[in-house]
């Protein structure tokens, strides 16, 4: 519940705790608050069991934390019907940008010949190209 709380925050707050309350009533606020806390969570799962009785068997297995995208999200990858494990181990986006970017530059396998987006442009080297010519204009490139 409190994760994110550090010892320095944690000092704090027990420090102003002290000058908001005084040492004698702080015991009393403690045990209110534990008790309002407990009183939440036994709201909280009467109701969870509510719902669960009022969505029948076929929902036996629905966890209210499946609710939370990234949990849902993990949860569907782990499962892998979809075969998305071995797409992602088929995807090595190093090896792709190395390729791109050696294109890009010259260094491919088949100079003049730069892959971009899945097609295959034919491009002029700077060397090749007269005088007064100027390099193709690429819509796609801008």
């Amino acid at each position: 519940m409190f994760n994110d709380i550090g010892p320095l925050e944690l000092v704090t707050i027990i420090v102003l705790a002290v000058l908001v309350f005084g040492p004698d009533k702080l015991p009393k606020v403690i045990q209110d608050v534990a008790r309002t806390i407990r009183k939440i969570r036994e709201f909280s799962e009467s109701a969870k069991h509510d719902i669960r009785a009022e969505l029948g068997p076929e929902f036996k297995d629905f966890e209210f934390e499946d609710l939370n995208p990234k949990t849902f999200i993990r949860k569907q990858l782990d499962n892998d019907e979809l075969g998305l494990k071995d797409i992602r181990s088929g995807f090595d986006l190093k090896k792709e940008m190395a390729e791109v970017t050696d294109a890009v530059n010259g260094r491919g396998e088949t100079p003049g010949v730069a892959a971009s987006g899945g097609r295959v442009d034919m491009v002029k080297k700077p060397e090749a190209l007269g005088g007064d010519e100027r390099p193709p204009f690429d819509a796609d490139a801008t």
